[in-house]
């Protein structure tokens, strides 16, 4: 036996096999010691199920003692929760209930967790969120959803709500910055975005620049497709350059009659298009041209300004709180100059000013840029001066356009028939 463990036999001698198996019992089996534990079974499911286990090392005395000070505990846990009731409960309020702090510019709401710099803009309205969720649609917000990364700190998520500038550079995968409320900075990438406006000025230019995202796209697609032609084209001529001595004399082509006809058709409805359009046009006066120029303006942008305004009129964060996990009632609008304050867009400090003088600059190109633009200007310039000085004695949509003149008729009208020579006077 190895002595360090006597004392511990002695004992189990004594209060167990003793009591139990009888003290003439000097060994153990196996067996034995089977039956030993399982009478001591009963009494350890008594003991681990009696009330009072934990405080029971504390001794009868101790504890009674203990129990004579609920009262004063009782009341130090009130003046406590007193005590940060005072504190918070306002802040809760302020921020749950009526938004104050929200609303007030000088003091930022306990659900923003921070500013995201990014696209040369700094975003206020930053929400920490589990993960991206489709109640935030209905908040009529451009959200960016933001993984935020930092040495020796486990990563979070944030919602950025952008309320200022366009949506042309920002997409999955761009990088920011993130400071939160102490002040730590985080790397921040944009891993998804809800789309929706985020100003009148960005739907103004919205149709423009999809019309040339989609000329781009096209011109992509032809110069692809033209590629590819021309690959099959040199490699069936390679081919066909291979097997010469195979190959049968190739018959002549026959000129599609329909085809030119289909093709000469299609011209002809395109100049008379063309033509019917600049007869309107040639047709005005020189004032109703910017007219005409702001209804063409409206007639693409007006339609996306209007959804835009809005949307942007029905604004609110109460769905992105939903999303996050806040139990909000009210719909905490936001409007078109709340949403401007929360987003900061990049300016040039004050007193500051720009080179433009650029060292790399292309100027054959820039001089070709400048001589088109100083000879458009000419051009309008004499327009212009033909049409208001040069001849004030015709009418104005003669002398615009003299070759739009209503067209004479080229039979001459029948000249009036000469008067009856008078009769010869009677002779006496």
């Amino acid at each position: 036996m190895n002595p360090a463990w006597a004392d511990a036999l002695a004992a189990l001698y004594k209060n167990a096999v003793t009591p139990l198996l009888g003290a003439a019992k000097t060994t153990l089996t196996p067996e034995d010691w089977s039956a030993l534990t399982g009478k001591l079974a009963a009494y350890d499911g008594w003991l681990a199920a009696k009330p009072g286990t934990a405080v029971a090392s504390l001794g009868l005395a101790r504890a009674q003692a203990i129990l004579a000070l609920a009262p004063q505990a009782a009341a130090i846990a009130s003046v406590d929760r007193l005590v940060r009731l005072h504190r918070d409960f306002g802040t809760l309020l302020r921020n749950f209930v009526n938004f104050s702090d929200f609303y007030d510019p000088r003091y930022p709401a306990t659900f923003q967790t921070g500013t995201l710099y990014l696209d040369s803009r700094s975003c206020d309205l930053c929400i920490r969120v589990d993960a991206p969720s489709p109640l935030v649609a209905m908040s009529k917000v451009y959200v960016a959803y933001i993984a935020c990364t930092r040495p020796g700190s486990a990563p979070m998520n944030v919602a950025a709500c952008i309320t200022q500038g366009d949506s042309d550079y920002l997409f999955v995968g761009r990088h920011g910055i993130f400071y939160d409320r102490q002040g730590r900075d985080w790397d921040a990438v944009i891993t998804s975005i809800v789309d929706n406006p985020i100003s009148v000025r960005q739907a103004f230019w919205a149709p423009y620049k999809k019309f040339l995202r989609m000329i781009e796209e096209q011109v992509a697609k032809r110069a692809a497709a033209a590629e590819a032609e021309s690959s099959n084209k040199l490699a069936a001529a390679a081919e066909k350059t291979a097997n010469a001595d195979k190959a049968k004399p190739a018959e002549p082509k026959k000129v599609d009659v329909g085809a030119v006809a289909a093709i000469g058709v299609a011209i002809t409805g395109a100049i008379s298009a063309l033509t019917l359009i600049l007869g309107y046009v040639f047709q005005l006066k020189p004032w109703q041209y910017p007219l005409v120029l702001v209804g063409l303006l409206l007639v693409i942008s007006g339609p996306a300004m209007i959804i835009a305004w809005l949307k942007l009129r029905q604004r609110t964060l109460g769905p992105i709180l939903d999303a996050n996990g806040w139990a909000v009632n009210g719909r905490v609008k936001v409007n078109i100059p709340l949403g401007t304050s929360l987003t900061d867009r990049a300016i040039i400090p004050a007193g500051s000013t720009r080179l433009l003088n650029d060292p790399f600059e292309d100027k054959d190109a820039a001089r070709r840029k400048r001589l088109t633009i100083v000879v458009l200007l000419l051009l309008v310039g004499a327009w212009l001066g033909y049409n208001l000085w040069a001849a004030p004695h015709y009418q104005l949509e003669n002398r615009l356009w003299p070759w739009t003149k209503p067209a004479t008729s080229a039979t001459p009208e029948a000249a009036p028939a000469p008067a009856p020579a008078p009769a010869p006077a009677a002779k006496a």
